[in-house]
């Protein structure tokens, strides 16, 4: 179920919408039928009627916070407890606040009353933090081929076939980042026999072994779970002298190339 922010909870009807059901009704057209089309309450049309002075400003929505403040709301002298004592201390926790508040001035509201109030008033119960942001290191490309080649696969959608064609295909990828040149090939399945096959034809294209060989973290490119069977792609990747680099996890900008 979709919640309502509190900006939004009031959905009025448009300028628009008031001023041409005011201007239908008063050709002497019947309430019901107003109604109906502009799917609008009676209530509604006899009170825009009321205010309507032929311009449409006088069908503007006019503020709904209430006149007089609630009975259970905080005083005015609660709030200057609060203000004064934030004032003293900019850095005073929520539940801080809340113990000096009950002890000195005889506080007796709920602490989530408080909580409502301190950030109404725009206070903060976080200190500022210390962390530093995150400022991603800069990639650095080879600048000779045959240094690094980047590896992944993808499933082909069926819009992109061509004519009734019933199996379902995977995309296998390499490139080379430095020449950015490419080499592609399809496969009936996404496995571990489907990448040891591809990677044997990418040597094969390109006339050349790449030093090191980087894919993500998928099951076709290495186990999953802690096992202490070698995956065959690694397995090749022995033999043939290859290293093997996976990327770090949920973080497909690495293998951007590709």
């Amino acid at each position: 179920m979709n919640s309502i922010s509190h900006s939004t909870r009031y959905l009025p009807y448009e300028t628009s919408t008031r001023f041409h059901a005011v201007k239908l009704y008063r050709t002497g057209v019947g309430v019901k039928f107003v109604c109906r089309r502009y799917h609008i309450s009676k209530a509604s049309i006899m009170r825009w009627n009321k205010r309507f002075d032929g311009t449409r400003d006088s069908l503007l929505d006019h503020s709904h916070r209430p006149h007089t403040p609630h009975p259970n709301s905080h005083t005015d002298l609660e709030l200057k407890w609060i203000r004064d004592l934030h004032k003293r201390n900019p850095h005073i926790s929520l539940l801080e606040m809340y113990g000096k508040l009950k002890t000195n001035k005889g506080y007796k509201r709920h602490p989530l009353s408080l909580y409502r109030v301190f950030v109404r008033l725009g206070f903060s119960s976080k200190a500022p933090s210390t962390k530093k942001p995150y400022v991603p290191k800069p990639y650095h490309t080879p600048d000779k081929i045959g240094v690094k080649w980047q590896m992944d696969v993808k499933y082909v959608p069926a819009a992109c076939y061509t004519g009734q064609v019933p199996q379902k295909f995977y995309q296998y990828t390499v490139i080379d980042e430095a020449s950015r040149e490419r080499f592609i090939y399809p496969y009936l399945e996404q496995s571990s026999f489907s990448t040891v096959d591809f990677l044997k034809r990418a040597i094969a294209y390109f006339g050349y072994k790449s030093r090191v060989l980087q894919t993500d973290n998928g099951a076709e490119f290495t186990h999953i779970t802690k096992t202490d069977r070698i995956h065959p792609l690694d397995s090749l990747c022995q033999k043939l002298g290859i290293v093997h680099k996976k990327i770090r996890p949920r973080t497909p900008r690495h293998n951007g190339k590709v």
